[in-house]
């Protein structure tokens, strides 16, 4: 089974842009529909992006559509979550995650990562 690991969180101003990685740390070598999850304080995890097995299909959150683009590297077992014109309500823990597609992965997936800190200052 694949084990997400993701990293690039931090600290940044708002407008500011990041990017999140995320690998396959077991290196399966198996291919899974990958997506981001995020967890404010007090508040419920919710979904943020997914991508398909092998690119062609992604989805977003209202809340992120337009500023957030999800892509992956299949040769290089990687996921990653650019986040542009970032917002302090985009403070969050974020976690990638993996599952069956990307449609499924919205609300049911398979496996989590620990999740990294993105916080963004007024």
């Amino acid at each position: 089974q694949v084990q997400p690991v993701e990293s690039g969180g931090g600290l940044v101003q708002a407008g500011d842009s990041l990017r999140l990685s995320c690998t396959d740390s077991k290196r399966t070598g198996d291919i899974y529909a990958m997506g981001w999850f995020r967890q404010a304080p007090g508040k419920e995890r919710e979904f943020v992006a997914s991508i398909s097995r092998f690119g062609d299909s992604t989805f977003y959150s209202d809340s992120v559509k337009g500023r957030f683009t999800i892509s992956r590297d299949n040769n290089k077992n990687m996921v990653y979550l650019d986040m542009n014109g970032l917002k302090v309500e985009d403070t969050a823990v974020y976690f990638c995650v993996a599952g069956g597609s990307s449609v499924s992965i919205k609300t049911v997936p398979m496996y989590w990562g620990q999740g990294t800190q993105v916080t963004v200052s007024s």
